[in-house]
């Protein structure tokens, strides 16, 4: 039996922190506002959510174990979306999924090269340190995404816990 690696659970906490934040910034937002851009060319926060899910998904269920993944990484950055709650649903059930395949990975494998869609080569380490990098950045992106949109909506931004 593999022994099961501290240090991916480690960054998997990060990773599931900075998630966990970006969706807080859609909390009590109407259809209107979660897909509100600042600009044409910027994302919405039900984008940022949505990509960085499907990069998670991607990364971490496709390139660091194995598993077969079907993403549509264009389309993230088009979607629409009508509420939250939809968006919290998958993020639990993409939870689960990542806790037990991480669950099976051991210390060793982080060590090994993995070939990357759109990077080439990395080890399970570097995959692991890009996708914190990653959900870090969009999570910044949400915050203010969601400030710019409160002044543009002349609206008081609710404090933050952090």
């Amino acid at each position: 039996m593999a022994i099961p690696s501290s240090e991916a659970k480690t960054f998997w906490h990060f990773i599931v922190s900075s998630v966990k934040r970006i969706l807080e910034c859609l909390d009590g937002l109407s259809e209107e506002d979660l897909n509100w851009r600042p600009l044409e060319s910027a994302n919405s926060l039900y984008a940022l959510a949505t990509h960085t899910m499907g990069n998670v998904e991607e990364n971490l269920l496709g390139v660091l174990c194995g598993q077969a993944v079907n993403r549509q990484r264009e389309a993230e950055f088009t979607i629409r979306g009508h509420s939250l709650k939809h968006l919290l649903s998958e993020w639990g059930e993409l939870q689960k999924r990542i806790d037990s395949a991480l669950d099976q990975l051991s210390v060793t494998e982080l060590d090994q090269l993995r070939n990357h869609p759109r990077r080439g080569q990395l080890t399970g380490r570097e995959v692991m340190i890009i996708v914190a990098r990653h959900a870090a950045e969009h999570m910044g992106h949400a915050q203010l995404t969601r400030d710019l949109l409160f002044a543009a909506r002349g609206k008081i931004l609710p404090p933050r816990d952090y």
